[in-house]
């Protein structure tokens, strides 16, 4: 039997950018001296390791879902959209406390995004460039019109407390984006890839807790994230000499100036600007980079039109790697 039918597509538009961003974090602010009073450690150790200078906890109601509301609902208001006028929510999270129910479709009801599409993304600390990715493709395939993506996370449930190589990391926030149709590409293609093998140097112990292999995971990071970030920036058709902003996960502050050094070697800009929200915001896993972005264009670091490079790393390993420009 033979069948004529043919499918009708949606027909999208051909490019896509960024319109909005927001965030939101835990209310407690927790020092590296505070830290010392309940482990084996020192704020002069944990400079010298990573960087942080103090990390931001959620309070008791300060869950993934809340986190991820109020950061939504900035981030629709700052592409001045009203809720009515998103169909598509995508939460990149890791850290919910069960896999069911998803947080995306609890976000958009209690936002008063009715109806929508809804579904979260776990690609760990890459998780939010796979997010925004991913909608960036909605759209342009005609699937939704606007879609409102949040990375998301709570992690100080799953970390051990007196494991001081972990629990020094790690902090709770959400920063969203609002991606929508434009006339001319302001995201560009992902660059994204995985390395399987290296499953075993982040994971979740049987107690829960998270656990890393940090000095693998560094010397990992430290040599192959810069070539993904490059290759990100020769897919959107732009030189690194093009990049005003390195916008790197929040992973390590030792990593993050690794890899700006290592782009800076490659063609990249002298003043290239490096988001180091790390300091005092910790490591927020797929919310480390609209938190550092939102941050950034509060505080005038980050300007409409500027040419800023995303890339994310995470356990998996998943990377990615991709350009936007500032709205």
């Amino acid at each position: 039997m033979s069948n004529t039918s043919t499918l009708r597509l949606t027909e999208g538009p051909s490019a896509t950018r960024v319109v909005g961003f927001g965030s939101a974090q835990g209310n407690r602010t927790v020092t590296n001296d505070d830290l010392a009073r309940i482990v084996d450690t020192s704020d002069e150790w944990i400079q010298q390791r990573v960087g942080i200078v103090s990390r931001r906890l959620g309070e008791d109601d300060q869950t993934v879902v809340n986190m991820a509301v109020e950061a939504g609902s900035k981030a629709v208001a700052d592409a001045g959209l009203s809720p009515a006028e998103v169909d598509q929510v995508i939460i990149a999270t890791c850290t919910m406390p069960g896999p069911i129910p998803n947080a995306a479709a609890q976000v958009a009801d209690r936002i008063g995004i009715k109806a929508a599409g809804a579904f979260d993304l776990n690609a760990a600390c890459a998780g939010f460039c796979y997010a925004l990715n991913t909608a960036s493709d909605l759209v342009r395939a005609g699937s939704a019109r606007n879609v409102l993506v949040i990375g998301a996370e709570r992690f100080q449930e799953w970390l051990d407390w007196q494991d001081r190589a972990n629990c020094i990391i790690f902090a709770d926030g959400a920063g969203a984006a609002v991606v929508s149709p434009a006339e001319e590409p302001a995201i560009g293609p992902a660059a994204l890839g995985s390395a399987g093998d290296m499953v075993d140097t982040i994971y979740l112990r049987e107690n829960r807790y998270i656990y890393q292999e940090g000095q693998t995971v560094f010397r990992w990071a430290t040599s192959e994230v810069a070539p993904v970030a490059a290759r990100a920036v020769e897919q959107a058709g732009l030189q690194l000499s093009d990049v005003d902003v390195l916008v790197a996960h929040q992973a390590n502050l030792r990593i993050v100036e690794a890899v700006a050094k290592k782009l800076r070697s490659r063609g990249a800009r002298d003043d290239l600007v490096v988001a180091r929200d790390i300091v005092h915001s910790g490591n927020t896993s797929a919310a480390s980079i609209p938190l550092a972005i939102d941050h950034m264009r509060s505080a005038g670091e980050i300007n409409s039109g500027d040419v800023l490079l995303l890339v994310g790393f995470g356990a998996g390993l998943s990377y990615a790697g991709q350009v936007i420009i500032c709205p």
